[in-house]
Parts: C-alpha cells; sequence; structure tokens
C-alpha cells in the first residue's frame, strides 16, 4: 500500500485541493484508492459526498482528529488530508501511516513562514529521518509572473527537498471541486494545462 500525506499547518494552504486531486488520479488509473481526512473542517469528507457516482471511485474510511486508525485491507493506494496546526504526536502518529508526505505552500510570507516551522519540525521526525518517509514541496496557486512566485522560489531553495511542481491559480480546480471532480475528471481540452502541471507530481508519486 502506498500511502501519502498532505500536510502543511497554515490553513488555506491548498492541502484539500491537493489530497482530491491527487486521490482522483489514482482512482483514474484503477487504484483501490482511499481518501482519509482528519480536519474537523471534514472539507474532503464532505466533497467525497457530492462526487458523482458514475465516476472512478474514491473511499474512505472512520477517521478523525482523535481516532486515526489504519485504512482497510486491500486498499493499494491512501491519501490522507490533514487539519491546520498539525504538529507534536498527531504529526508523530498520522507519519507512521504514511510513506510519502507533500508538502503545498502558497506565496505569501505567512504561508513560507509557518512552513518554515513545520519543515524543520518534520525533517527532525523520526520516522523522516530514519528514511521511512519522503518529503517533497509543491508551490499552490502561483503566478509565475508575480515577485511573490520567485520569493517562494528562493524559500524552496533553502530546503533539500525536492520541489515538484508549481500549479497555477485558477478557477479550474474550483469549479471541479464544486461538482465534486477533480482534473483527472474533467475532459481533456479543459484541463490540459492543469494535467501538464501535475506531470512531476505523477512521476513522484508512482516512483518508488
Amino acid at each position: 500500500m502506498k500511502a501519502f500525506l498532505v500536510a502543511n499547518p497554515k490553513g488555506g494552504s491548498g492541502k484539500s485541493t491537493l489530497s482530491t486531486n491527487l486521490a482522483g488520479y489514482f482512482a483514474s488509473r484503477g487504484h483501490e484508492v482511499m481518501l482519509g481526512d482528519i480536519d474537523r473542517q471534514q472539507s474532503s469528507r464532505e466533497w467525497l459526498a457530492i462526487r458523482p457516482f458514475a465516476l472512478p471511485t474514491i473511499d474512505t474510511w472512520e477517521t478523525g482528529p482523535d481516532h486515526i486508525a489504519r485504512p482497510p485491507k486491500g486498499t493499494s493506494h491512501v491519501v490522507l488530508d490533514t487539519p491546520a496546526g498539525l504538529h507534536g504526536k498527531m504529526l508523530d502518529r498520522v507519519l507512521k501511516l504514511s510513506s510519502r508526505v507533500i508538502v503545498p505552500v502558497q506565496p505569501s510570507l505567512f504561508d513560507m513562514l509557518a512552513t518554515r516551522h513545520f519543515l524543520d519540525a518534520l525533517l527532525a521526525e523520526k520516522t523522516v529521518r530514519k528514511g521511512k518517509a519522503d518529503v517533497a514541496v509543491i508551490g499552490m496557486r502561483v503566478d509565475a509572473r508575480t515577485r511573490a512566485a520567485g520569493e517562494l522560489e528562493r524559500f524552496f531553495a533553502t530546503f533539500e527537498l525536492p520541489v515538484l511542481a508549481y500549479l497555477r491559480d485558477t478557477q479550474v480546480y474550483v469549479q471541479a471541486a464544486a461538482a465534486g471532480l477533480t482534473i483527472f475528471d474533467l475532459p481533456p481540452s479543459r484541463a490540459e494545462r492543469d494535467i501538464a502541471q501535475w506531470q512531476p507530481i505523477i512521476e513522484w508519486v508512482e516512483g518508488g
């Protein structure tokens, strides 16, 4: 089983967008995928409730901030969406379920400051230090033409971590989510640019 933890202590960093679309990619490839949500807001779980039945299946299992259980047997891929403020014992518990960690970051000062402290704590965790969980970062809602994008790139350069992609700021994700969809459920003509941006992410999650 491959298990992916999507984490950042800053609210609104794009965790649910990344989690649902990653689960959507695995589902589109025919995998037995489960999307877990330990955020009290339960955004990912509510999104699953409106996902059209005819689309590739994404299941969930009973989990939450006080009940972080392993997914059912037979699951091939797991994506775990996490709450803001993730740290300490809860971070340790979810890391033990995960083989890879993806940290989404928006190009703002406050996001980068919060993420710096989180990455320092994450890289100090025993699970990561011993190589049991790989970590990578993704720039979210990035306009490459802005100064903020350059600042985010410089921020990433201070860590020896793979930068998988910079995903653009677009309504495609918002409109897809509102219908229970991911970009991998949309017609190619509508999501072609975004799926192209996802190719390095796909290569990383499929590798190893």
